[in-house]
């Protein structure tokens, strides 16, 4: 039975890396020890090993170990292996490139689905979902192919901004964007704010935290989704 906890972003204005999530990080690990972390998003261009270190510190305050994939000689053996799994933000085009590359998107999908519980945070989640073309983030690499896991049944778009209706800035919204995505792909898209993430229990997806999410469907009319709805329908 999936379990995956999949949150808008890892940091909330005036928070630090992933506080506001541990009382639900150390629920959703109980039964781990060890989590395995996938480092290949890179936020900022980090290195494997100095990313690795600043979830290691976060996951000490609940008392849980932390080994980068990188560290493994065979990553395909590693995730089958992991007691959790923790795929950390950054660029999405450079995650799905590098999972496509080290052989692992396929197996890290068969190994969620099989019960290994999973948190994704920005494109960690991003992966969640049926593509990667929801992304906020800039094309710096190509990846092979823009298909990612397929955990939930739509796409989502994680640091989902509201437009500012006092800004003078002329740019295009997220709303605009998806608007774009949907004039050629029918998939749902769920606008996910931060501070909000999505609880994922066998076919079940609750939106937790307080605020409502944004589901955009093509030809519809964007809707309001209120946190603690069941959004299991979403297909």
């Amino acid at each position: 039975m999936k379990k995956l906890i999949i949150a808008s972003t890892s940091t909330i204005h005036g928070g630090t890396y992933l506080d506001y999530l541990l009382p639900a990080l150390e629920v959703h690990f109980k039964t781990c020890n060890e989590l395995l972390f996938i480092p290949y998003a890179r936020p900022g261009g980090i290195s494997h090993d100095d990313y690795t270190v600043n979830v290691r510190a976060a996951f000490a305050k609940i008392n849980k170990s932390v080994k980068g994939l990188h560290e493994f000689a065979d990553p395909i053996t590693a995730i089958q292996n992991a007691e959790g799994i923790f795929t950390g933000g950054g660029n999405t085009f450079l995650l799905v490139t590098q999972l496509y590359e080290n052989k692992v998107m396929e197996i890290l999908a068969e190994t969620v689905k099989k019960g290994t519980p999973y948190l994704g945070s920005s494109a960690g989640s991003n992966i969640t979902g049926i593509s990667m073309q929801t992304t906020n983030d800039m094309p710096i690499i190509y990846p092979p192919s823009f298909t990612t896991l397929g955990l939930i049944p739509f796409n989502l778009n994680p640091h989902y901004l509201d437009p500012d209706l006092q800004s003078k800035h002329m740019g295009e919204t997220r709303e605009t964007r998806i608007k774009e995505f949907h004039a050629f792909n029918s998939t749902p898209v769920l606008g996910l704010r931060e501070g909000s993430w999505l609880e994922v229990t066998g076919e079940t997806i609750i939106l937790k935290g307080e605020l409502s999410a944004r589901l955009f469907r093509q030809n519809q009319t964007p809707e309001e989704l209120a946190a603690g709805s069941d959004l299991s329908w979403i297909k």
